[in-house]
């Protein structure tokens, strides 16, 4: 134990995050291999995995949390933050705990990484104390979160050396040292692991396990985690398996994009609400699979059965689970190489420096080993940018331009990345949710990412290549999750203006049939009784839809619905299509244009607004616009506009949920 101020540390810390899409996660284990390479024990887990009180078991603890929907926690830390905000607890709740926490947003959303602030200041008010500052990355930023994560955990680095110090002797484990992973892949009937033997690959030795090659202080004991209470995890999503029905291109064939509706079904009654979200998982393809089998060189072990197997002896193996079978396998044959690699990890992603580090450990190449190492080195984040994320190279390339690299293949989901699900907001609502008694239909609008980069390469989206291929009664594995737009049925009555340019108007036009559907039911419960509904000639609130695209005749989704609502109930179209004129129009200039209606409607009828669609300059244009239009029309000085656009963020009448 290390003694500082008269206290004693086991010098344990607890990596906890809330992750919607993965990208805090990515940072989480970052952090913790970051803390491993100084001694310290660490766990990584999400926030619902844990007791809040769990915390004060470990000498210090990092949070890592990403902002959904409207500045909420991801689903994974929902759990415990609504135990955090129980009105009982004493502000010295969480007295023993030392914190810091790091936030991921992006800042085209109004409330920043809103989620990640209130958790850090709800942990200081409840008695935490900050070890370091709180950070912030931000996805806008042109180097990305990297930007941010790198001079910020470099920090983190110093004041854990300075706070937690090493034993006498002790040096952090180098960069150029393979840290111990805390699975790998084994064939199924290995038995347990016979004697060490060292092994080199590269300039570095480390010993080899069953052929599983280690690091030299794997072998080291190290002092067992403290035990924690596991928390009650608080599973939103439902995993379903569904039935394609339908996979048709909206788009015209000469068209620059390729943009699909799908109609899924699935066997059984299940709601949902306009704003929710289905993830798809995908598969990667054969031939991909194929090359990277062939390129490593595991073609005698790729149609093997296999297992995962703990390298862990200590308690902290509990936060460290093997990881199952993929969960988006449909069938029940053993799990070998070649499965996991078309269900389990993504070779097209792109890659993140910790792959690069990873993989200069399986180079007998002094020249690419050297590289490799280069594009780890904080200094040369420019170069890693240039080389990965602007070209959009994936992990494939990677290898098959570094091609003395030959990752061994119990080692492949450590060193290839979880392959992700994508998320689609629903489409449906109202009466297309259901399709037959006791039947439930999902429809999304999805386009295909397929594009030529800066070096003229093509590139397609694993998810949306994988939809392409999609025929009808194809079975699907998906998760059904709620999402952030907060629609319900208590605003019926009230005006909506809806902005969703693109394949942002699929949850629109959920909320669309959703709001007619509420009309109907209005219109039936009329007959029963003498109210007369105060807003409306049905009693739904006006409902107005600003769309954009490029052109009117290739991308005009869902025209033909439109034309039909607009003679059902009080619902107005106004369109922007950028290029079917000399100078461009989106549709930030058509709410401008509306100026009138839009004041009156959320100012006048204090209605509510949402704005769906990509992230980055649309959704800054579009509550610029706003913000304009209420001065204007509201005679008001900016700063009043303002605050009256973040005062209906506060009540919940500005919602945006981009991508």
């Amino acid at each position: 134990m290390d003694v500082m101020d008269g206290l004693k540390h086991n010098r344990t810390a607890a990596v906890v995050f809330g992750s919607e899409t993965g990208n805090a996660l990515d940072y989480a284990e970052e952090a913790g291999r970051l803390l491993e390479r100084l001694h310290i024990q660490t766990v990584v887990t999400s926030l619902d995995a844990l007791e809040p009180l769990s915390l004060a078991r470990f000498d210090f603890v990092i949070a890592i949390i990403s902002t959904t929907g409207q500045g909420d926690l991801p689903a994974n830390a929902r759990a415990f933050w609504r135990k955090l905000l129980r009105k009982k607890l004493p502000s010295d709740y969480l007295k023993d705990i030392n914190i810091t926490s790091f936030g991921l947003g992006d800042s085209s959303y109004p409330k920043f990484n809103w989620a990640a602030r209130k958790f850090h200041k709800r942990l200081v008010q409840l008695g935490a104390t900050e070890f370091l500052p709180r950070g912030e990355g931000d996805e806008q930023h042109e180097e990305g979160l990297d930007a941010s994560w790198l001079p910020w955990s470099a920090e983190l680095r110093q004041q854990v050396l300075s706070k937690y110090p090493l034993d006498v002797g002790q040096h952090p484990i180098p960069e150029h040292v393979l840290l111990q992973p805390k699975c790998l892949l084994s064939l199924a009937s290995s038995d347990t692991p016979r004697g060490t033997e060292l092994v080199c690959n590269g300039n570095d030795a480390f010993p080899l396990v069953n052929g599983i090659p280690l690091p030299l202080d794997a072998v080291a004991v190290e002092p067992a985690l403290p035990r924690v209470t596991v928390g009650t995890s608080e599973r939103k999503a439902q995993h379903l398996l569904v039935k394609v029905k339908q996979n048709r291109r909206l788009t015209p064939q000469n068209h620059w994009q390729d943009v699909r509706h799908l109609e899924l079904s699935y066997p059984a009654s299940i709601k949902y609400n306009p704003g929710d979200v289905l993830t798809i998982y995908p598969q990667n393809s054969e031939q991909d699979v194929d090359q990277i089998i062939q390129l490593m060189e595991w073609g005698q072990y790729a149609d093997q059965p296999i297992q995962f197997q703990s390298t862990n002896k200590m308690e902290e193996a509990d936060f460290y689970p093997v990881p199952p079978a993929p969960s988006n396998k449909l069938h029940s044959e053993p799990l070998t190489l070649r499965g996991v690699l078309v269900h389990y990890l993504d070779m097209r992603a792109i890659p993140r420096r910790s792959f690069f580090s990873m993989i200069a450990h399986f180079t007998n190449n002094d020249m690419h080993k050297e590289r490799l190492l280069e594009f780890t080195d904080p200094q040369y984040i420019d170069e890693l940018y240039d080389y990965t994320t602007r070209p959009r190279r994936s992990i494939l390339e990677v290898l098959q331009e570094f091609d003395s690299v030959k990752i061994p293949w119990q080692w492949a989901a450590n060193a290839l990345p979880k392959l992700r699900g994508r998320q689609f907001s629903i489409a449906s609502g109202g009466s297309c949710k259901c399709i037959a008694e006791g039947q439930t239909n999902f429809e999304l609008l999805a386009a295909i990412v397929k594009y030529k980069t800066v070096l003229k390469r093509l590139r397609e989206g694993v998810c949306t290549r994988y939809i392409t291929g999609l025929q009808p009664g194809n079975i699907l594995n998906v998760t059904l999750q709620e999402g952030g737009l907060g629609v319900h049925i208590n605003e019926a009555t009230r005006p909506v203006v809806m902005v969703g340019p693109g394949t942002g108007v699929a949850p629109m036009r959920s909320l669309i049939w959703e709001r007619f559907h509420w009309q109907q039911d209005m219109l039936a419960k009329r007959q029963s009784t003498t109210d007369v509904p105060s807003n409306g000639s049905n009693g739904i609130g006006e409902t107005v839809l600003f769309f954009g695209g490029r052109n009117q005749e290739a991308d005009f989704f869902y025209r033909r619905e439109w034309d039909y609502l607009q003679h059902q109930m009080p619902f107005k179209v106004f369109t922007a299509f950028s290029r079917d004129q000399q100078a461009k129009v989106y549709v930030q200039n058509i709410l401008k244009q509306q100026a009138e209606l839009v004041y009156e409607l959320l100012h006048s009828k204090n209605g509510i607004v949402y704005v769906c669609g990509s992230s980055g300059k649309m959704p800054r244009a579009v509550r610029a616009a706003l913000v304009e239009i209420f001065a204007n029309c509201g005679q008001m000085a900016d700063s009043v506009a303002e605050d009256y656009l973040q005062a209906m963020e506060k009540e919940g009448r500005y919602k945006q949920e981009t991508w």
